[in-house]
């Protein structure tokens, strides 16, 4: 066997949960490189990542990050993405144009449910991954049961590349399995190479050994050799650990200290010998793209508050070359970003992702080129979970806002805003309330808009229980002509979800035909609010009779007639709130069922019954009807008794019956709030 190592600009992402220290690996990396003389800190607001306003006013990533360093003469561009749940659409879209991923966690067992999200979404992306277990120094507990926990949520099976070295209860080095050699952790510099301590011996022969068993399920001459118990080369060993991780058969587990650059180091050197070429990436994605031919796919949109548009792009084949047209307009400038501050490029090739200046025309996941059409797959959008209703502090700055929205729903495509018919709303919706949160942020900090935020209204709805006929008059008289109008109308419930009907039995032109259609628009004038103030539904309304005159009757007059006919007889109809009720279903590990179950009762919730959740190991699937009303903050309680896993999906069932003191409390409000 002989190990060759990938050629070429490779890519990777940082991804893991939220504190995990994906930036802090991201500042080590470029340290260590080179790229940056003094390490920043995200909590001095230094860092090359979270260089956005709303990133360093939170201390936390809230937008991929791009930077690139160089190692030993390879070449790396990084992708810094948020560890928050509610911005894991920004890792989606990245994780479609990186070779490999890297995720980050912590020593923390008992915090690794936190990690199926992301391990589930680079399986479905079949993105070759590493684990890099970070704060190793603040580990508590064994590296058994850290790892252990690891393999409770990966359906990819974790070779434990390293085992830790404990002195006086503190991890002070490691044994690389691999090499079978031991180091020592020296803060700021390489590790140093030690003798094998005693104490560690034991268990690096019993870890290497378990590397080797999983290694050997994908080798049959490493089955035999370790069936006839032959040691096999330590050049074999580095080929099956690339080729393993390059087809996604297994992830890797690192440990270190990104602040200290403990271990930081030996992951750059399994990033330069095991990260697939961009080559291999483009087969494994079986992209169909001519040689040669330029095509490249955006990751990322960023506009600035001049409007300016920068594209981050995955180069996938070919030379790009600044001032050339291709399939959607001239490019205006490539940049290579390192964080906050870019680079200006002549070219870019394949493997690098740089930002393409000033192609207005391009939207996250779309692909440049030149020559025949190609195509690639976009990253699917997440299901929005969290919502806002939205009003500028100005009216004359609705047009403005309506501009600005989407131009951040560019830059994040999991910001969805649009206009309800039903309530006469703008809402933002998306992953949550900080999600939501640092969107206004951008709107104030890079359009200068103030908005406004309030919890957007429930689309209820009346009915009526009862039928009934009523006869109404519109008679006005104000020197010449007058105005008459005369109808006689049948009121009549509908089965729930048959909407209105509008009949007429008129005989013997009491109604003169002319006037029948005006009618019929003075009772939908009313049915826009009913008795209880909200629009009425399911019902039917017959015109039978009525009277007209020759002079003073108009189809204003007949229209005012039925108007005052709905409002009179309505009051005698029964008139009941309806309230929408949309099916939910919850996905949560089974660990939290019952916690689950509880938040879904008191938020009477109709339980239909529970599933496992296809694919993923441990988790189910809970299915219930659930009132509009009480989806509000939902997402914020299943996430609070999840560790920030658990979400829903809903969608719009039924119209419910809805009395007591609840509908009436909703109609004390309505009539306040009108």
């Amino acid at each position: 066997m002989s190990l060759k190592k990938p050629a070429g600009p490779r890519s990777i992402a940082l991804i893991g949960p939220y504190s995990s220290g994906k930036t802090t690996l991201l500042e080590s990396f470029l340290h260590i490189c080179g790229e940056v003389d003094r390490k920043g800190k995200v909590t001095d607001g230094t860092s090359v990542g979270d260089s956005a306003k709303e990133a360093r006013d939170r201390q936390m990533s809230v937008e991929v990050n791009s930077a690139h360093f160089s190692f030993m003469g390879d070449d790396f561009f990084v992708l810094d993405c948020p560890g928050s749940v509610e911005f894991l659409q920004e890792s989606k879209n990245a994780l479609i144009g990186v070779d490999a991923a890297i995720l980050v966690c912590e020593p923390d067992p008992d915090r690794n449910v936190t990690l199926l999200p992301l391990l589930k979404i680079l399986e479905q992306t079949d993105t070759p991954t590493f684990i890099f277990v970070n704060k190793i120094d603040r580990a508590k507990g064994t590296i058994h049961s850290l790892y252990q926990s690891l393999e409770e949520v990966s359906n990819r099976d974790l070779v434990l590349r390293q085992v830790p070295i404990i002195k006086d209860g503190i991890v002070s080095g490691y044994v690389d399995l691999a090499s079978e050699r031991a180091y020592v952790y020296k803060e700021g510099q390489p590790s140093k190479v030690i003798d094998m301590p005693p104490e560690v011996a034991e268990m690096e022969g019993t870890s290497r050994f378990a590397m080797l068993e999983t290694l050997a399920d994908y080798d049959d001459h490493l089955m035999e050799e370790i069936l006839e118990d032959i040691e096999p080369e330590r050049e074999e060993v580095y080929e099956l650990l690339q080729q393993d991780l390059q087809k996604g058969f297994v992830v890797p587990v690192f440990l270190g200290a990104a602040e200290s650059e403990f271990g930081v180091r030996r992951l750059l050197k399994a990033l330069r010998h095991e990260v697939p070429s961009n080559g291999d990436t483009v087969k494994r994605l079986k992209l169909n793209i001519g040689e040669g031919i330029p095509a490249a796919q955006v990751l990322k949109t960023y506009m600035s508050a001049q409007g300016g548009k920068l594209s981050l792009c995955r180069v996938w084949s070919g030379k790009f070359e600044d001032g050339e047209t291709y399939n959607v307009g001239r490019i205006a400038g490539i940049l290579k970003l390192q964080g906050a501050k870019s680079q200006k490029a002549n070219s870019a090739i394949a493997g690098e992702i740089v930002a393409f200046g000033r192609m207005d025309s391009l939207h996250t996941g779309d692909v440049v080129h030149s020559g025949a059409k190609i195509s690639m797959s976009k990253a699917l959008l997440l299901e929005p979970v969290f919502d806002f209703s939205l009003f500028a502090e100005k009216r004359e700055e609705d047009v403005k806002l309506s501009a600005a929205l989407g131009k951040i729903s560019e830059e994040d495509p999991s910001l969805i805003a649009e206009q309800r018919q039903e309530t006469q709303e703008l809402l933002l919706k998306g992953q949550g309330e900080i999600h939501l949160r640092v969107a206004l942020e951008r709107l104030r900090n890079k359009y200068g808009l103030s908005v406004q935020s309030k919890t957007p209204k429930v689309a209820y709805r009346e009915a009526i229980r009862k039928g009934i006929v009523h006869h109404a008059r519109f008679k006005k008289q104000s020197g010449g002509h007058g105005q008459f109008g005369d109808v006689k109308i049948e009121i009549k419930p509908l089965a729930r979800g048959e909407g209105f009907e509008f009949h007429q039995n008129v005989v013997g032109g009491s109604v003169p035909k002319q006037y029948i259609p005006a009618v019929e628009h003075g009772v939908r004038d009313y049915l826009v609010e009913g008795p209880l103030g909200f629009p009425v539904v399911d019902l039917s309304v017959t015109l039978l009779d009525g009277q007209h005159h020759a002079v003073d009757s108009s189809e204003n007059a007949f229209r005012s007639a039925a108007r005052i006919a709905m409002s009179e007889g309505m009051q005698k109809c029964s008139p009941v709130l309806l309230e929408p009720v949309c099916k939910v279903e919850v996905a949560m590990p089974s660990s939290f069922t019952s916690r689950v179950t509880g938040i879904v009762s008191s938020r009477r919730g109709q339980i239909l019954g529970f599933d496992a959740r296809e694919g993923w190991i441990g988790w189910e699937v809970l299915s219930t009807m659930m009132p509009e009303q009480e989806l509000r903050n939902l997402i914020i309680d299943l996430r609070s008794v999840t560790q920030g896993v658990g979400t829903y999906s809903a969608s719009f069932d039924h119209l419910q019956e809805l009395t007591g003191a609840l509908a009436t409390k909703i109609v004390e409000q309505t009539g306040v709030e009108h």
